[in-house]
């Protein structure tokens, strides 16, 4: 069954008497457990197109299907429940409460989802183990590299077992070794049955996917 299903899709911002075309006619399928690039030069809409995906944003037209699921027919709560469960984020900046330590930014997801805070911290902990921190877990971010805290990310994007990961940028403010270790989690967790859809313009991320898309001024080029 596929995991992702956009079909036609485009989106355009409104400002005041301004249009701006993010997006044009997008169509494409993700099967279950692939690992997809989606890859364009900036501004070309990739970005656009995964704020659709992981729900944060709508289109104008076409429809996005989630699991089967016609996700611009759900409510604001069932997006939220979506989002919270099936979906796990990584982005750019890794976006970590700076004053909280690694073990406590990766909890956050469960608290939101009401689970007790033992079960929490004991997750909490397996997953920073998996992903090379079990050394890590009472470091705050500015004690912790930029790879390391992006590997806080990844641990906190899979908390709640989603089935889909999406990655924005990941490797965007790191240095290329720290950018080869943070795809080679990427690279396990999808031969683990994790579905990934990662954007970037780094060609040596794409290497590690399965498939490319590649997008340009809102258009699907290539995939």
């Amino acid at each position: 069954m596929n995991t992702i299903k956009v079909d036609h899709i485009s989106k355009i911002y409104k400002n005041d008497e301004v249009e701006t075309v993010a997006l044009t006619d997008i169509s494409f399928e993700v099967s279950k457990s692939e690992f997809i690039a989606l890859m364009g030069p900036s501004g070309s809409g990739k970005s656009t197109l995964m704020h659709i995906l992981g729900a944060l944003d709508t289109p104008t037209s076409g429809k996005y299907f989630l699991d089967g699921t016609d996700v611009g027919s759900l409510t604001d709560d069932e997006l939220a429940e979506i989002r919270n469960h099936k979906i796990g984020f990584v982005f750019q900046a890794f976006n970590l409460l700076p004053r909280t330590t690694a073990l406590k930014n990766v909890t956050i997801p469960m608290i939101y989802a009401g689970i007790a805070k033992e079960s929490r911290e004991k997750s909490a902990q397996k997953l920073l183990g998996a992903v090379g921190l079990a050394d890590r877990l009472f470091h705050t971010p500015n004690q912790l590299s930029g790879g390391q805290q992006q590997r806080v990310a990844i641990a906190r994007a899979l908390i709640n077992e989603p089935k889909l990961l999406l990655a924005d940028e990941p490797t965007g403010n790191l240095d290329s070794k720290s950018g080869n270790e943070i795809i080679k989690i990427f690279g396990k967790l999808n031969s683990q049955g994790k579905t990934v859809v990662v954007v970037t313009h780094d060609e040596e991320i794409a290497k590690e996917s399965k498939r490319i898309i590649r997008i340009d001024d809102g258009k699907i080029i290539k995939q």
